[in-house]
């Protein structure tokens, strides 16, 4: 595994801190050089330091707004000039923004929205040339959610967006497969991450004060019969990350106990359809 990945290129997002960051780490412990970029660029830095200094690998990082087209087609460039392309592209992005569904605003949909789905297509788009350039083992990783198999309330902008980084992630590993480039959704459940801290600074002024509701988290928590295994670090969430790339998995579930709720949700489908096909 470590010979078919040394020597590669990896980009990923939010590799400031939290799973961007626990992501870098497993690529630079394969022998990749990786490229660190954030919306938070000093922390982009540390990580690629980091990474640089304990792994020995080359390492760059850059400030990167997937708001901003603009700002990911500069961002690739810099990544071309300063590694020489891209192997893997983690599209791990994301922003949360809690709260019931009759107090979420315009706002607060369109922000979710923009980043979360609207910014994984226009980092795929301008990381794929380059994914392209390159020969041999290519992948590309997209951070979805456990949320799409256990859906739970104050989460409906956040979730209704990682429905939809899935459904999109299934569509570009059909389109890619005959170039060679394979597509991965990853399904992350809690972590003890600084996501709500930079959600919080990451929000526009424009977009409205973001809003943390004192029984938020919790209401949300029980409506998914959470417990304390849904919840890990962000190094235990990648344990298999290196493993399921190579392999070219179509999904990654990372952590947590909630495969009888799935089932039960899955048996629900199940019965739809036996109640089309009596009709």
């Amino acid at each position: 595994m470590s010979a078919e990945l040394a020597g590669r290129i990896a980009v990923v997002t939010g590799a400031g801190s939290g799973l961007g960051a626990a992501m870098g780490r497993r690529f630079a412990e394969a022998g990749m050089a990786v490229a660190a970029l954030d919306i938070d660029e000093a922390r982009a830095r540390e990580t690629a330091a980091a990474l640089a200094g304990s792994c020995g690998v080359p390492t760059m990082s850059a400030g990167v707004d997937v708001g901003d087209p603009g700002s990911l087609r500069a961002a690739a460039a810099a990544v071309e000039a300063a590694l020489g392309g891209c192997d893997v592209l983690c599209a791990n992005v994301g922003v949360q923004q809690f709260g019931a569904i009759d107090r979420l605003t315009d706002d607060d949909w369109t922000w979710v929205i923009n980043v979360n789905v609207l910014g994984t297509v226009r980092t795929v788009a301008a990381f794929l040339p380059l994914l392209r350039r390159r020969d041999g083992w290519r992948r590309i990783l997209l951070t979805a959610s456990s949320g799409v198999f256990v859906p739970g309330v104050r989460l409906g902008a956040y979730q209704a967006s990682k429905f939809a980084v899935w459904g999109y992630g299934e569509t570009l590993r059909q389109e890619l497969a005959g170039e060679g480039i394979g597509v991965t959704v990853l399904f992350p459940a809690g972590m003890t991450t600084r996501h709500l801290e930079s959600s919080a600074r990451a929000k526009p002024a424009d977009k409205g004060e973001w809003v943390l509701a004192p029984d938020d988290v919790e209401a949300m928590m029980s409506s998914r019969k959470m417990g304390d295994s849904h919840v890990a670090t962000a190094e235990h969430a990648v344990r298999n990350l290196i493993a399921d790339l190579v392999a070219n998995e179509p999904f990654i579930i990372t952590h947590g106990d909630y495969r009888a709720e799935y089932h039960e949700r899955l048996a629900t489908i199940e019965a739809a359809f036996d109640r089309m096909e009596r009709s």
